[in-house]
């Protein structure tokens, strides 16, 4: 067996007999106590006799130091928390001791003194008690939160506060004698004052939640400074009697100690102070220590519980304002997260509309220009060396961007690799500035090149509104990108076209035509942008099978034979196998195959119907039927543009797609306005 194996054997052993112990432990625990409980009912009963003796000296006194063992055994067979048990054991074992002397040496005695033996033993309990709690609050949470202190503070108040209006003042008017005397009857009621606001501050400071070892601690420190204020209480106003209930207060809250000792090890790590007990739990405390100070108006209570309420208001009214300071920052943290790109740090699309629509609503005539931006290769990049680096590249072209904006605007990263500034336009359209912007977002390094797109529209005098604005910048963009695009699906289609415009130029300059109708058509029908791209490809092509057909069969001036027909038809089969031999244009050849389908399905060359044929080819259709129609062929003079657009309609449903028409209609009668404007 290896030293690593036996590490891990000996370590679950060590676990093993941790788990037996501990509950080894709670079962006796346990028998403790059913013995309180059971010294509960005997004192409830009143029983007299032996059974009476047996219970309030053997079982009394066993009680005492079987608590006692149990915390030494804790102490000395579990390594972990070992400091706070050993002292929580001495804590415990000076209380039985000045208990069994007073029991042996002093009950019954007409005339106790005071102090007596048996007090410095007692009044050590205390203070080893506080030093206990808080090494093992120590060791089982990590505080950080001022919040959560000032809450213990509050709490330990407003107790004190109760404790003192209720018993302090009975104490001390029974208090009499010398300066030692007074100072040892006035000290149990402070320590057991402190000892309660202790235990009522570590409850705020867990965040008012308990594990079992809390909530025992809890119960028996609590029983212990309850039942020996209300002995001292009832000594004052001398209604104390012995062997009654109270008595069993103090072997129950030793026995609740020890039971603390044996309950399984819990880190109290998610302490929050967020939560609805940010506001109930110091309302409660204020209300408490306000009742105090309302209930001295009409019945005074000592000067000590006054100030200790008033304290407890000063606390609540500072812990009021800490936590409307901290809302405060917890809302302007979330606006600013909610108007912030995480990736990048700048305005995202939220601030980003948020400013644009401030620039039209009047407030400020200050002319501005707005750049949109879309990286060109980066997806490329991306593929390349992973989506690690890419976020990467954005950060780094983000900060650039800002970098070059600052002092002349804001940058924002609309979301994927689109970016956006708002730059003041003052002097006119600012260039330069672009210029720049466009630099800041552009990294060339081995095996890739990453530039942009742009377009930009000056606010008001370009557009007055921002989805006009926005549209204008948009179409401008890719206008832009599809002028500077260098990529070899570009070039492909460059040759091809240049090749067409060889064999008829005006062929060509019809494609070209189509194209550009093809293409705002596309964006009137909100088709993403890759698609309009891949769109307008075939649409600039959409005829290149033409180039296998015979010119005069192309310009024959009358109508074609019917073996001419069919070899016409062929032309966009052909077509597509021209686009398909470029792996880049695999989409484009596979609209141009159907840029000649039907509506009804009586086209060709696969007789497709409705939404069967790509929308591409439906929107390809129309546009090159429009064209076609307004230009002069062989066979028929060119049409005016009504008679063009009636003539859509009336095939609108049959021959082509009626949205598609409706679309382009929007286009033309957009066009007819701004012409005539």
């Amino acid at each position: 067996m290896t030293g690593g194996q036996l590490v891990r054997q000996d370590r679950k052993l060590t676990s093993h007999d941790h788990a037996r112990r501990l509950r080894s432990g709670r079962v006796l625990c346990a028998a403790l106590l059913a013995l309180v409980a059971l010294s509960a009912v005997e004192a409830v009963s009143g029983a007299k006799g032996g059974l009476d003796t047996v219970f309030d000296t053997w079982v009394y006194n066993g009680l005492l130091l079987a608590a006692g063992a149990m915390c030494l055994a804790r102490a000395v067979l579990v390594r972990n928390e070992r400091v706070p048990w050993l002292l929580l054991t001495c804590a415990l074992v000076l209380w039985t001791t000045g208990d069994l002397y007073y029991y042996f040496f002093l009950s019954g005695s007409e005339h106790v003194p005071i102090p007596s033996v048996a007090d410095p033993f007692y009044l050590a309990f205390y203070p080893i008690g506080y030093v206990a709690l808080a090494l093992l609050l120590r060791s089982r949470m990590r505080v950080d939160k001022g919040n959560l202190w000032l809450d213990g503070i509050i709490g330990g108040l407003a107790v004190a506060a109760l404790a003192v209006a209720v018993v302090f003042d009975k104490v001390l008017s029974s208090t009499g004698g010398s300066s030692l005397v007074v100072a040892t009857n006035l000290a149990y009621p402070l320590a057991d004052l402190l000892l309660l606001a202790l235990m009522v501050g570590m409850f705020a400071l867990t965040g008012w939640r308990f594990d079992l070892t809390w909530a025992f601690v809890a119960a028996g420190f609590a029983a212990f400074a309850v039942a020996d204020s209300t002995y001292l209480y009832q000594t004052a106003v001398d209604r104390y009697v012995e062997g009654g209930l109270l008595d069993v207060g103090w072997p129950a809250a030793l026995v609740l100690i020890a039971c603390a000792a044996w309950q399984p090890a819990r880190r109290l790590e998610d302490v929050r102070s967020e939560s609805w007990q940010a506001l109930a739990i110091p309302t409660f405390f204020a209300v408490l220590a306000l009742s105090l100070l309302v209930y001295d108006h009409f019945e005074r209570i000592n000067t000590l519980a006054v100030v200790l309420a008033s304290a407890t208001i000063a606390a609540v009214i500072v812990r009021a304002v800490l936590t409307f300071r901290d809302r405060i920052r917890l809302l302007e943290a979330s606006r600013e997260e909610a108007l912030t790109d995480t990736l990048t740090g700048l305005g995202n699309r939220r601030r980003f509309m948020a400013d644009v629509e401030a620039a039209f609503d009047g407030t400020d005539d200050e002319p501005r220009a707005l750049v949109v931006f879309d990286l060109d290769g980066f997806k490329a990049y991306n593929d390349s060396f992973g989506h690690s680096a890419g976020d990467a590249l954005l950060g780094r072209l983000a900060g650039r961007l800002d970098e070059t904006v600052a002092g002349s605007g804001h940058a924002y990263r609309l979301g994927g690799d689109e970016f956006c500034i708002l730059v003041s336009a003052a002097h006119g359209r600012p260039d330069g500035l672009i210029e720049r912007a466009a630099v800041a977002l552009t990294e060339e390094g081995e095996g890739f090149i990453v530039g942009c797109s742009l377009g930009s529209v000056l606010i008001p005098s370009e557009a007055t509104e921002l989805t006009e604005a926005l549209r204008t910048a948009d179409d401008r963009m890719y206008l832009h990108k599809q002028r500077h695009r260098g990529t070899a699906d570009r070039q492909s289609v460059d040759v091809l076209i240049s090749v067409l415009n060889e064999r008829d130029s005006q062929l060509a300059h019809h494609l070209a035509d189509v194209a550009d109708l093809a293409e705002a058509v596309a964006r009137k029908l909100k088709v993403p942008p890759d698609q309009i791209r891949t769109i307008r490809q075939a649409a600039e092509l959409h005829d290149v099978g033409k180039l296998a057909i015979p010119e005069e069969i192309l310009n024959k001036p009358g109508s074609l034979g019917e073996d001419e027909w069919a070899f016409v038809k062929r032309h966009t089969v052909i077509g597509q196998r021209i686009l398909g031999s470029a792996p880049t244009l695999g989409g484009a050849a596979k609209i141009v195959r159907s840029s000649h389908e039907r509506w009804d399905g009586a086209g060709y060359p696969d007789q497709l119907a409705g939404n069967n044929i790509p929308l591409g080819a439906r929107i390809i259709a129309v546009c090159d039927a429009f064209d076609a129609m307004m230009s002069r062929r062989p066979y028929a003079p060119a049409l005016r543009h009504e008679h063009a657009m009636r003539e859509l309609f009336r095939c609108a449903g049959k021959q082509f797609d009626a949205e598609v028409v409706e679309a382009f209609a929007a286009i033309q009668s957009e066009l007819t306005a701004e012409l005539v404007a």
